[in-house]
């Protein structure tokens, strides 16, 4: 098992256990966290994913494509740590992963 923190923009709270293998977006999607959309499926076509990586995790996420920095640019309130959540395959190495969940995804 994987665990994954997400924060909203409300300071709400979510940890979830999950196995390894899919998407941070498809995990956030499946839990309901407030704020994770995915209107592509997963794709890469659509920004509604966004969220930002804690800054303790970005050397340990891979770096995102030349295509997801594309769709970063039209997020609201990118930043350096910004990235699209089904762009991030979960494995045992993201264990204890934290996100926060911006406030206005695009």
């Amino acid at each position: 098992m994987t665990r994954v923190t997400f924060i909203t923009a409300a300071g709400e709270r979510f940890d979830i256990d999950v196995d390894d293998g899919g998407s941070i977006m498809q995990i956030a999607t499946s839990n309901s966290v407030p704020g994770i959309i995915g209107e592509c499926g997963g794709s890469c076509a659509c920004a509604t994913c966004h969220i930002y990586v804690d800054e303790a995790w970005m050397a340990r996420v891979p770096p995102p494509s030349e295509m997801e920095r594309d769709l970063l640019t039209i997020v609201s309130d990118p930043q350096a740590n910004s990235r699209l959540s089904c762009q991030i395959e979960l494995s045992p190495a993201l264990s204890g992963l934290v996100l926060n969940v911006p406030l206005d995804t695009y």
